[in-house]
């Protein structure tokens, strides 16, 4: 009898768990599992992660927990395109050398997004999309909020947080080189001349979703510079004479299919900092990226 209940017993706890895993299997969100890895790609002045601190706050546990294989990328802080893109295509390599990938969907902030387009330009095999957010694909110089007059304010002053930001998230023999981010920031002509894919036909227009190099291009937008009193970012930036995100004016972010170009971010809401602070009934950041990654993911990407 004894034998017969403890039998029992562990046929029990066997179908308990069996139930078990089955629940939590179906409980677990598909939504944003796209085919490719997702690859984030931080803009100027960031980084992947200092002291916990995440630069995109909340945003890879989302991807995760719905499904997607998430890969967080570590450029200079502070450097031109060409630069950072070298960066970031040796990354991609080594992760596709290490565990088999054969393309990515690139998802850039800020300086992020013309980075991701420069690895889509000389390695557009490794790329199945570049998604950008909030990103100074065009800069106008006639505009005096606009990045490029951050850029050449103290070019010094740069480099040394470019170089302190680096060493904090553990990363501190990338180069910094404020010089040739303002030769880019200046001259963005003719960086959009030779990685034409994706590019508006008009001003502030849209390109085309998917361009003659195989990638597909999105684009999103905010333009509210001052979003939560609460938020300590709403200090750095201010209003512009164009609709901007207190940083990027709304139609430099255009590129590829535009998304949505209104969102009411200023530029670090982009990203959900800090600690998540955005304005009141903006909408949620963080499932903006699900959302995409889904999107991404029903294009079988």
């Amino acid at each position: 009898m004894r034998h017969v209940t403890l039998f029992n017993l562990r046929r029990t706890l066997v179908v308990a768990l069996m139930l078990w895993v089955a629940g939590a299997a179906h409980g677990a969100s598909t939504d944003a599992r796209t085919r490719h890895p997702i690859v984030l790609v931080h803009g100027l002045m960031g980084w992947d992660n200092i002291l916990g601190l995440d630069y995109w706050y909340n945003i890879p546990a989302a991807l995760r927990r719905s499904g997607a294989t998430v890969l967080v990328a570590k450029v200079s802080a502070v450097n031109d395109n060409q630069v950072r893109g070298e960066q970031l295509l040796k990354q991609l390599r080594e992760w596709q050398a290490a565990k088999g990938y054969t393309q990515f969907n690139l998802v850039g902030h800020s300086q992020g997004g013309p980075t991701a387009r420069y690895v889509a330009g000389v390695a557009p095999t490794l790329v199945a999309s570049v998604t950008s957010v909030q990103s100074p694909h065009v800069i106008d110089a006639a505009e005096p909020d606009s990045i490029l007059s951050v850029l050449s304010s103290q070019p010094g002053l740069f480099a040394t947080l470019g170089k302190l930001i680096d060493w904090l998230s553990g990363s501190g023999s990338l180069p910094q080189d404020p010089a040739a981010l303002q030769a880019w920031a200046t001259d963005t002509a003719a960086f959009n001349a030779r990685w034409p894919a994706g590019m508006p036909s008009t001003p502030c227009g849209q390109g085309t979703e998917l361009a003659f190099n195989g990638v597909r291009y999105y684009a999103v937008a905010g333009n509210v510079a001052k979003t939560n009193a609460w938020d300590p970012s709403d200090l750095i930036f201010k209003e512009g004479a164009t609709p901007s995100d207190g940083l990027v004016p709304v139609c430099s972010a255009h590129w590829g299919k535009v998304l949505r170009d209104d969102y009411p971010w200023n530029h670090f809401d982009g990203v959900n900092q800090f600690f998540g602070l955005i304005g009141k009934s903006a909408p949620d950041p963080v499932a903006f990226y699900v959302q995409q990654a889904s999107r991404l993911k029903g294009l079988g990407l």
